[in-house]
């Protein structure tokens, strides 16, 4: 047996371990399968302008990144699509959302719409801070 350090590792040594701790979770777990879930809002050119990524996970809506174009900001998109993802994570049972979000960004918005946050991350990554929120849905 080795152990080893590595230094920048390559991207299959993280995807094993990745894989490694699904299938020891899996096995503990009493849901076994996160669905995907995204929002698309393209343009006329079929650009992508705005969007989210998220999971759903036993009752929970996991929502990983919401982003949109600088343009549209302030312009009630990001709403729009925040709202799809609560509904169509409803639909598929889930009574509860979770996200975090950086000091930089969009606490406030998320506030707006019911999150709390539940925990912060001092000192992310350095001097700024991390808020994982969640929320209630049904």
């Amino acid at each position: 047996m080795k152990i080893e350090v590595v230094d920048k590792p390559p991207k299959e040594l993280i995807a094993a371990i990745e894989k490694k701790i699904e299938e020891f979770n899996l096995a503990s777990w009493e849901v076994k399968e996160q669905v995907s879930l995204a929002v698309a809002v393209y343009g006329e050119k079929q650009e992508l302008l705005a969007g989210a990524a998220a999971r759903t996970f036993g009752y929970w809506l996991l929502v990983d990144n919401i982003w949109v174009s600088e343009h549209l900001r302030g312009k009630n998109i990001g709403s729009q699509i925040l709202q799809g993802l609560e509904k169509a994570a409803i639909a598929r049972g889930c009574k509860f959302a979770l996200l975090d979000t950086l000091n930089f960004q969009a606490k406030p918005f998320y506030e707006k719409f019911g999150y709390e946050v539940q925990w912060v991350q001092e000192n992310y990554p350095k001097e700024g801070c991390k808020y994982f929120m969640v929320k209630q849905l049904v």
